[in-house]
């Protein structure tokens, strides 16, 4: 198999009201759905639950994020999907963590990603674990790999996803409108250095005076955008054939050529 559809939810976040939040994710799937015998990944925004509230992740916090896989494995099953991205406030025993989760059309909690690279800016590192490990994961066959907004900037994470057979990579965020210019230059220049599909799923809205940018987009191995939305909600759905991965790799033998000694 190497068609997949990827369904993009791009939505605005209600910090701190699980309830509202999960009422957005389950009203839209149930409203906007089309049945496709193509699987499905579904990717949300970054702390798509509960929003950008760290700092009180004792009282927001998901214990191990079981609220969401509860709630995203019962979608799952529903709509015949896959949820491949999208983080979540988890607690674990050592502290909160931004995590994001793989649920398959059976509703079972496939693995998780969290959340690498911690911003500096927001200043995740004070109220964050970081992620120590990379997770990449089969969708009907497709190798895909996850990733959390900030872990944009580090091209060399796609790069190691990349080498490890990834077709496509996910990232999920919560991106500002006044650097949304970085944001869609560097999904495109992943894709093209890493002859890979791009999926990126960002929020929009306003909170505490910070305005999100939105702009989630859908990028092939060749830079091409097969999807770039505006700055509101949006559901959509985008089909793609991780053949030309592939076929873009033989072209060029990036990988072949690599001198990793000399870096």
């Amino acid at each position: 198999m190497s068609l997949l559809r990827i369904a993009i939810l791009q939505m605005e976040i209600v910090p701190g009201d699980r309830r509202a939040n999960y009422e957005k994710v389950e009203k839209t799937l149930d409203s906007k759905w089309i049945s496709s015998d193509i699987p499905t990944a579904v990717i949300l925004p970054e702390i798509w639950d509960v929003g950008y509230v760290i700092e009180d992740s004792d009282k927001f916090g998901d214990r191990n994020a079981s609220q969401a896989a509860e709630f995203l494995g019962k979608l799952a099953v529903k709509h015949n999907c896959w949820f491949t991205g999208g983080s979540v406030l988890a607690l674990t025993e050592k502290g909160a963590a931004n995590r994001a989760m793989v649920i398959d059309p059976s509703g079972r909690y496939m693995t998780h990603y969290d959340k690498i690279h911690l911003i500096p800016l927001m200043e995740e590192q004070e109220h964050l674990l970081p992620g120590e490990k990379r997770v990449g994961f089969d969708i009907e066959g497709i190798r895909a790999s996850l990733a959390i907004c900030y872990d944009l900037r580090f091209p060399e994470l796609t790069r190691l996803y990349a080498t490890e057979g990834s077709e496509l990579q996910i990232f999920s965020a919560e991106w500002p409108a006044s650097r949304i210019e970085h944001w869609c230059t560097l999904i495109q220049a992943r894709a093209v250095e890493n002859m890979m599909f791009v999926a990126a799923c960002n929020r929009v809205g306003t909170t505490n005076g910070t305005l999100f940018g939105g702009h989630s987009m859908v990028v092939d191995p060749w830079g091409k955008v097969l999807y770039q939305a505006g700055m509101t909600e949006e559901f959509v759905f985008v089909e793609i054939d991780t053949s030309k991965v592939k076929k873009a790799r033989d072209f060029l033998k990036v990988f072949d050529m690599r001198r990793p000694e000399l870096y």
